[in-house]
């Protein structure tokens, strides 16, 4: 399908597919007549009897015939497809294996080696000399069954094949070309009957075809010496002949040093430094023996006379000993790691060659443009379109799951702005690559530039940029108002999103292959518009069902090997962000075992001091740190790079068994005794390798009877999912590919299947991140946390108080969910023992942390009740006690000091953390506790609504703005309860006299610990006005006086005595 073919809509339960054309002006495209050849995109070409050539009879895939005699000469002598041995055909010579009974008797071309070849077909030989590796093979098992499924041999229950399915699509899906296998997408042009080229490894820039340095061979392409000689040079110098008398040893040096530099590790660990991480480890198991006296004690000596203050504030320590336990040992082993992307480029890109990186499919989710602009996402497209990696190995699917036109006709803008925006960033190598960052930066952007064109250039794509934002600020000013009859497109034809709870599928390629061109004709990354079928009464999973209606979208029209999710408001604030994960993931010796690499969030329009711990540094570069120590950090929702056969639930791979001891007889007491294998008696008939077939056949057929449940009832995705190192069936043709992405996102396909439950993103919880990390960690897999030195992605966060604290309440209510599912850490994924223990530490604390709000709202209140009651929690403590405190609260504040040293996170950064933390436990967290019991026991569902990513034109006026909502009325209440604590303490001590004042520092120091982490939250409520709402002080001071009146007259904490006492009034009774 072509960028300007049209929308296409459709619903394969209902058998409907509709074509919308004229949305859009169709841009002419480059014709080509005949087939192409799949490796250097010329003409396949006739033989010499006048046909179509064909090199390979078994499969057909196309091939022209230089590559064809190339590869016999010179390569592997095999089809890239199929991978049956080149026969020899009329017209060319003979080679090395040719069998000499043949069918075809052409002796006068059998040494004719020159006769069907030009010296302009070099470049061509060259490029087509594809280098097999390791990381290029795939199982047999896979192959045989894609086979089988890809030619029917499954039955999904859909009847049979029309022959003559084309005729059912218009020509804009119709054609007959067989699909290219490194994932390209392609169709053909309405209205046109002819194929777009196109090149399995095509470039934008291509390489120059001879050696850097090769004099030898410039001064022999001038001189026009025969291609044979030529040909015999670049065999000389590939075969390591480099020492002749031509080449300087320079040159040989620094090529054997580049071949030595590429077989080194693309990335290593790099561990804290031991001064610095020993001492930390000391204290922390200082801490635990200091913690362990310590509630020791606090049990050994109750306070009688206040009995329940005293066992409320031991049950509450209690629980945040355990708290600190799980949330400090998973940093027991921290380490940070470096990339070397020149060793990448070394192995995977070498010059003259065909590009070898795996290609990247990248999902962008967005589901309400006016909560989430626009422009936002526009950026973060464009951000994508212009990374620096492979044009023809990036593919950027965007889901629209409110099945909004507004944001259909602002990516339709942005596709057209990106053909200028895009070669401007790759040809001065700007960062960041979002065109609204990038302005807006304040910074010398003339630094390191030397191009005397760029200034021009610069100033004429603001002006594009500001023209930009205004057409797509009036698309956003004319979806305010609805008009009655709906939305109507530009050709006249209905939205099909009207209705945005009753819609068809919408796919629509914007940019891609063919077509997808920018201002200097070179070629675009794939641009897909993606809306996934809904109708009443299917449950479609929020997010997580539309991260998986991508999953399989990709996979049936580019099925990269890899995938990268980011949020809509989530730019690619470094272009080398891909290439950093391809590190990790294409590295051959810890690759294969890595499901995702993860990267740190970090935020744009931010205050100063971030109040209220958006950066959430303490999290991203102390606790991630110390996971990737262990089996690697969560999976946080965006910034992510997967591994596409990690979310089909398939198990890592198994690395080489260790060889069993074996002793012998005499010493029984070690090893074990060798055992001698039996005798077979199929095996000496000759019989075993024929068994061992038929079992494998068996098994084969098994797991064709299994997909079907596991993957839904679609044979081409179902094909896909095996291909390990992905890339499209060649065989497909355009229209059953149309058809089945339209099919693969209906919203019936995950009916009896196996998505959401094993496959792709995990259902079940709002925060469907940390099932999805979870279940993956279970299966064996380790993640890698990738924190490059310019940050790889940046995003929005809302910094206003009432945002935030719904932010964290969506947050705490799905780890509320989780730990009542399934697949809760406590008793989830022990069988096979592939979960680390210090990593379920880690998820045990994710699901389990918003339970710590109960404890803690009841230690913020104890201290103004001991004020108010002139009680105190603990007895009068011997200088021998006061050792434990004090211990206790030194290896408090050292823990958190040498954290600080080996994180590098700034001491107010982790200050704004301890005190966010007593904000969102006192409020969102303590809501999310009482919305999840209220699901799990009563059955009563919450909604929650998704985090509005505009801000006001002023800078941080959102951090001023009130938003009303019931989270502020707990911390309100606990800071007008604590404030007449002290209020009324210091009133008493003035009144009792000196000997008061003693107990009473002791009352004051833990009511203004609890102010102290409050203060944020005040500095929220006044505002820059000064000016608390009127709501919020008469709901605070109401339940602040119900709760003085209430606790003075029945006094439940305080011990009643009867009658008078013996020892003060001297009456014996």
């Amino acid at each position: 399908m072509e960028a300007s073919a049209g929308l296409v809509a459709g619903s394969h339960n209902r058998n409907e597919l509709v074509v919308i054309h004229g949305h859009e002006e169709h841009k002419p495209l480059r014709n080509l007549d005949g087939q192409v050849c799949e490796i250097c995109g010329d003409d396949v070409g006739l033989t010499v009897d006048g046909d179509l050539f064909v090199a390979c009879n078994e499969c057909g895939f196309p091939v022209c015939r230089p590559c064809y005699e190339y590869e016999r000469r010179e390569g592997s002598q095999n089809c890239p497809q199929c991978k049956t041995r080149y026969k020899r055909l009329k017209g060319s010579p003979r080679v090395e294996g040719d069998d000499d009974e043949e069918d075809v008797d052409d002796i006068e071309h059998e040494f004719n080696i020159n006769s069907n070849h030009h010296p302009e077909d070099d470049d061509q030989l060259n490029n087509g000399n594809t280098r097999s590796s390791t990381y290029n093979k795939h199982n047999i098992n896979n192959e045989h069954l894609a086979e089988a499924m890809l030619h029917g041999k499954m039955s999904y229950g859909r009847g049979p094949d029309d022959p003559d399915q084309d005729s059912q699509f218009p020509s804009v899906i119709s054609g007959g070309r067989s699909r290219p296998v490194s994932g390209e997408l392609t169709f053909l042009s309405h209205g046109d009957q002819h194929m777009p080229s196109s090149s399995l490894h095509k470039r934008v820039h291509p390489y120059p075809v001879s050696e850097p340095g090769s004099e030898r061979w410039d001064a022999e392409k001038k001189e026009g010496a025969g291609w044979k000689e030529r040909m015999d040079d670049w065999k000389m110098q590939h075969q390591g002949n480099l020492g002749g008398p031509d080449q300087p040893d320079d040159l040989n040096d620094a090529d054997m040093s580049m071949s030595d530099e590429a077989r080194q590790p693309l990335s290593r660990k790099v561990p804290i430094a031991s001064s610095k991480i020993n001492p930390y480890r000391m204290i922390i198991v200082a801490r635990l023996f200091i913690l362990a006296f310590f509630l020791r004690y606090r049990l050994l000596n109750p306070v009688f006379d206040a009995f329940g203050l005293w066992l409320a504030s031991v049950i509450c320590e209690i629980w945040f000993a355990f708290s600190w336990i799980l949330d400090q040992f998973p940093k027991w082993y921290p380490i940070d790691r470096e990339t070397y992307l020149d060793r990448l480029s070394l192995r995977y890109e070498r010059e003259g060659e065909p590009n070898m990186l795996c290609p990247v499919d990248v999902f962008v989710s967005t589901v309400d443009p006016m909560k989430e602009p626009p422009l936002n996402t526009a950026n973060t497209v464009l951000s994508i379109l212009s990374m620096d990696y492979p044009v023809d190995k990036i593919s950027c699917y965007i889901s629209d799951d409110g099945a909004s036109m507004l944001t259909f006709e602002a990516l339709s803008e942005t596709a057209e702005f990106a053909r200028k925006w895009v070669p401007f960033c790759k040809k001065f190598a700007i960062e960041p690559r979002a065109p609204e960052m990038y302005f807006s930066e304040k910074i010398d952007y003339l630094k390191d530039k030397v191009q005397p064109t760029f200034v021009k250039e610069r100033r004429a794509m603001k002006r594009e940029y500001e023209e930009f934002k205004v057409r797509v600020n009036a698309l956003v000013a004319k979806a305010t108002k609805v008009p009655p009859e709906g939305w109507i497109m530009q050709d006249g034809t209905p939205w099909p999103g009207n209705n945005t709870k009753d819609h068809p599928g919408m796919i629509q390629v914007f940019l891609g292959h063919s077509g997808g061109l920018d201002t200097e004709g070179n070629e675009l990354p794939r641009l897909v518009y993606v809306s996934r079928e809904k109708r009443p009464g299917f449950q479609h999973h929020k997010k997580a069902g539309a991260m998986n209606a991508l999953v399989r979208v990709s996979g049936v029209l580019t099925n990269a090997p890899f995938m990268l999710n980011l949020d809509c408001d989530h730019y690619v604030n470094n272009s080398k962000a891909a290439r950093e994960a391809m590190c990790f993931l294409m590295d051959p010796q810890i690759g294969r075992k890595v499901c995702y690499v993860q990267f740190p969030q970090r935020f744009d329009g931010i205050d100063r001091n971030d109040r209220y711990a958006n950066r959430n540094t303490v999290f991203f570069d102390i606790n991630m740190k110390g996971l990737d120590g262990i089996q690697g950090p969560v999976y946080v929702g965006t910034g992510c790079v997967f591994r596409r056969q990690a979310l089909y639930g398939y198990d890592p791979p198994k690395g080489p068994k260790r060889p069993k001891m074996v002793s012998c007889d005499c010493c029984p007491c070690f090893g074990r005794r060798k055992k001698l294998p039996k005798y077979s008696k199929h095996a000496a008939n000759g019989q075993g390798a024929n068994l061992q077939g038929v079992d494998d056949d068996k098994e084969l057929l098994m797991s064709q009877m299994n997909f079907e449940k596991k993957f839904g009832q679609s044979a081409v995705f179902v094909t896909s999912t095996l291909m390990e190192q992905g890339g499209v069936p060649p065989s497909s043709s355009p229209a059953a590919m149309l058809k089945e992405a339209i099919h693969v996102i209906s919203c019936g396909y995950e009916d009896k299947t196996e998505w959401g439950l094993e496959l792709g993103w995990i259902y079940g919880s709002i925060t469907e991140d940390i099932l999805t990390g979870f279940k993956m960690h279970c299966r064996g897999w380790r993640s890698i946390y990738c924190m490059p030195e310019r940050p790889a992605f940046k995003g929005t966060a809302p910094i206003n108080l009432s945002d935030r604290l719904n932010q964290v309440l969506r947050w705490a209510l799905g780890s509320i969910e989780i730990f009542f599912s399934r697949h809760s850490p406590l008793w989830y994924g022990y069988k096979g023992g592939k979960l680390k223990w210090l990593e379920r530490f880690a998820y045990v604390n994710t699901t389990v942390y918003p339970f710590t709000s109960l404890p803690l709202l009841a230690y913020c209140i104890l201290p103004a009740v001991c004020l108010l009651t002139d009680k105190f929690i603990m007895p009068s403590i011997s200088t021998f006690a006061s050792l434990f405190f004090i211990a206790l609260f030194l290896s408090i504040f050292a823990t958190g000091i040498l954290e600080l040293r080996w994180s590098g996170v700034s001491i107010e950064e982790w200050w704004r953390n301890e005190q966010f933390w007593v904000i969102g436990g006192v409020s969102a967290h303590l809501f999310a506790v009482i919305q999840g019991l209220l699901k799990v026991l009563a059955g009563i569902d919450t909604n929650f609504t998704v985090t509005a990513k505009s801000s006001d034109d002023e800078d941080f006026g959102e951090l001023y703005a009130f938003k009303w909502t019931t989270l502020l009325i707990p911390p309100t209440t606990i800071l007008v309860i604590n404030l007449v604590g002290v209020v009324a303490g210091i009133s008493d001590a003035i009144n009792n006299g000196y000997q008061s004042w003693g107990p009473l520092f002791g009352k004051l120091f833990f009511s203004f610990w609890v102010i102290i982490h409050l203060y944020p939250f005040l500095k929220g409520l006044m505002g820059r006005q000064n000016r608390t709402p009127t709501i919020v002080v008469i709901w605070s001071v109401l339940l602040a006086s119900i709760f003085s009146l209430l606790w003075v007259r029945i006094d439940p904490f305080v011990l009643k005595t009867k009658g008078p006492d013996t020892k003060q009034c001297g009456i014996n009774c």
